[in-house]
Parts: C-alpha cells; structure tokens; sequence
C-alpha cells in the first residue's frame, strides 16, 4: 500500500505536526480546497497559497482521513464515527480533535 503524502510541518512517519504532536496525533485531514493531506489546519494555513475550505455533509462519503499508524484512508463519516479509534488498526486517535471539527467539516 502507498501511502498518500501528507504536506505541512510534519514530524515523523505517523502524520504528527509541529502543532499537535502528542502520541495520539495520528491523523492527517484532506482538505477540500486542494484534494491535499495535512496534519491539521494551522500546517494547511503555513504551506497552502489558498484558504482552506469545510468538507459539507454531503461529501462525508469521501475518503479524507488518514490512519499515521496504519496507512489506511477512512470516510469522513468512519471518521466521526470512530470514537477516536481507527476502524482498520485501532489506534487510538486524540480525542480532543473533536473540538476542531468545526475547522474541517460541516457539523
């Protein structure tokens, strides 16, 4: 399997940020706007020349999340469903990422 590649201040194999870097940080998103793969919307922010766009519930079918443990690539809804664990692997994502979901999606 190839992983997609994931753009911004990315630290290690498993989609860590400068910004968010704690052992549960192992997701990256993929924006709307650019069909691109980042850790988190302050790395979309520093590298992107374009301003980043909120997925809308009708596109919660896409694949646009990626598991930084397994490689996997989730739906946005698997996503939101997930209670903070991969479907494929179950490692466990951050919690607290459920507090920006707002910057990513249409909730």
């Amino acid at each position: 399997m190839i992983r997609p590649e994931v753009k911004g201040r990315v630290i290690g194999h498993e989609t860590r940020c400068i910004h968010y870097h704690s052992e549960q940080d192992i997701i990256a998103i993929k924006f709307k706007c650019c069909s691109t793969y980042y850790p988190c919307h302050l790395c979309h922010e520093e590298v992107a020349d374009h301003p980043h766009h909120i997925w809308p519930q009708n596109k919660f079918d896409t694949k646009a999340i990626l598991c930084g443990h397994c490689g996997n690539e989730m739906t946005i809804l698997q996503y939101l469903n997930s209670d903070s664990i991969c479907i494929f692997c179950n490692a466990s994502f951050n919690p607290g990422c459920k507090n920006h979901w707002h910057l990513y999606f249409e909730i």
